[in-house]
């Protein structure tokens, strides 16, 4: 089995943000200064198996609530069934980041995910 593949997912910290105005899909265009922690979350992915899966581990792991509803099925899911022959396989989220914090830490999990 292929060794286990592994992304910092960092924590988000708006400098500035502005909501600019509403698109005709329903999203908003938004305008922001960023800075990435050094903090953040760890994503792992072990590919093998049936289908993508996600366990969730680490001190804020029962915040981040069922495994069917994280962005990092998600995204992974939505890639998948765009890109074929992509491998599956099991995601490990290891969450430091508090849930719901403002840190953009389920986004940062879910393009983590993307990349792996």
């Amino acid at each position: 089995m292929p060794p286990a593949l592994v992304a910092r997912a960092p924590a988000k910290v708006n400098l500035t943000l502005a909501v600019r105005g509403r698109r005709a899909d329903g999203y908003h265009d938004l305008e922001s200064l960023v800075f990435f922690a050094a903090a953040g979350d760890e994503l792992r992915f072990s590919p093998g198996g049936e289908g993508i899966s996600l366990v969730v581990r680490g001190r804020t792991a029962a915040d981040a609530g069922p495994p069917g509803d994280n962005l990092v099925l998600k995204a992974a899911r939505l890639l998948a069934d765009r890109v074929p022959g992509l491998p599956h396989g099991t995601f490990t989220l290891i969450k430091r980041l508090p849930v719901a914090a403002g840190l953009g830490g389920g986004s940062s999990d879910a393009a983590a995910a993307l990349r792996l």
